[in-house]
């Protein structure tokens, strides 16, 4: 499934990062509310340097397991720029990304779970 940062109309209404799982929480003012972790969010970045610059172009982002998040930055009144403990910060989640990582959440891990396991790479969630 790719991303396709399609307008949902909806805006969130509250942010919560959760340091200790590593999670950001968002609220949507249609009453859904997303428990993002930080690995989903940081695999799947909207930066060039992960997307590329076309299709085809993607790079599986691997040894993610333990990432974080230090800093949220708003951009202007349509996003955000989460600061990763891996040094990342250059992807901009708009509300419509951000709301779609959160309705597709399901399907969107279980592919890149599969991508990893394609690549040939393992997880490792020990700390």
């Amino acid at each position: 499934m790719r991303l396709t940062n399609k307008p949902c109309n909806s805006r969130p209404t509250d942010l919560i990062l959760h340091q200790l799982s590593n999670s950001l929480e968002i609220h949507f003012d249609d009453g859904k509310i997303f428990n993002l972790p930080c690995e989903y969010l940081r695999v799947y970045t909207p930066s060039a340097e992960a997307l590329g610059h076309g299709a085809g172009q993607e790079i599986l982002q691997v040894g993610k397991e333990n990432v974080g998040i230090t800093e949220i930055k708003p951009v202007g009144n349509y996003g955000i720029t989460p600061v990763f403990t891996d040094g990342h910060n250059s992807g901009i989640y708009t509300w419509d990304l951000l709301y779609q990582l959160g309705n597709d959440y399901c399907t969107l891990w279980t592919n890149y779970l599969q991508e990893l396991q394609n690549a040939g790479h393992q997880r490792n969630t020990s700390h």
